[in-house]
């Protein structure tokens, strides 16, 4: 079973933009509370179905200290008119080139869907020879555990129902029409995306930057045991917290984990 299909399908906003010699900078990167001065960047991967405004308020609590870099993927809210891409490879080597115009180590954050990018893209950057501070991997079995059952081939009917008992989207908008005709398009090309990665391991580490697993404790797609397995996919430090709660346990978590990524980067405590 992958763990592919997220909510919070009505998220909005594009936020702040940071000026930058390259376009498509500009189209993938989204500042919400710019912080240039931050001790480290973050860069979050939005869970599949989802756009960069999702991380808004973890934005909010990571900053000043962290600056959170939020991914917006083709096909979502303003860029609605582009083509959705299907394959995680490429969606890596798109956001890898973008990120040679953020200067410096960068810590990589992802969520479902978005975990499994996070971690190729950490891979890419590595063999570039680049720094990746460390890993969060949120709500995410380890690719070594993938599998394809064939959720991106179900009918709308059935791929809703998987929708809706992650308990990520408000119920109100998965009852509106218009919505879910907009939203299942973007559920599907994710889910696929996720279900023909075809993840290829080695007998070495991918890795050597630290992962923090991260996962709800009743999540329906991931199990804790599925998430303490990321620990075979790095050479560096490894740890593994849980929080109460479901899929989408950040939804309630927001500030606690915006607190506890900011520790584990900066060494830094709350006042």
């Amino acid at each position: 079973m992958t763990d592919t299909v997220s909510g919070n399908l009505g998220a909005s906003g594009a936020g702040d933009r940071r000026a930058s010699p390259s376009d498509d900078h500009v189209l993938w990167l989204r500042r919400f509370h710019p912080a240039p001065d931050a001790a480290v960047r973050l860069l979050l991967c939005p869970h599949s179905g989802g756009s960069a405004g999702y991380f808004r308020a973890l934005s909010g609590v990571l900053s000043p200290v962290v600056e959170a870099v939020a991914v917006q993927y083709p096909g979502r809210q303003d860029r609605r008119a582009e083509p959705l891409i299907d394959d995680l490879r490429e969606l890596a080597a798109r956001v890898v080139d973008v990120l040679a115009d953020e200067p410096g180590p960068v810590a990589l954050f992802g969520h479902s869907m978005g975990a499994l990018l996070a971690f190729e893209l950490a891979r890419r950057l590595e063999h570039g020879g680049r720094e990746v501070a460390g890993l969060f991997v949120s709500g995410a079995r380890a690719p070594s555990l993938l599998g394809n059952e064939g959720l991106h081939l179900v009918d709308d009917a059935e791929l809703l129902r998987v929708v809706r008992s992650l308990n990520g989207t408000d119920a109100e908008l998965l009852d509106d029409e218009e919505i879910v005709q907009a939203a299942l398009p973007l559920v599907r090309n994710d889910t696929r995306a996720v279900e023909t990665y075809g993840y290829q391991g080695t007998t070495v580490p991918d890795l050597r930057c630290p992962i923090v697993a991260l996962v709800g404790t009743e999540d329906p797609r991931v199990a804790v045991a599925e998430a303490e397995k990321w620990r075979d996919h790095t050479s560096g430090p490894f740890t593994l917290h849980t929080f109460p709660g479901g899929h989408f346990y950040l939804n309630s978590y927001t500030t606690a984990l915006g607190r506890l990524m900011t520790v584990l980067l900066t060494g830094m405590t709350d006042d």
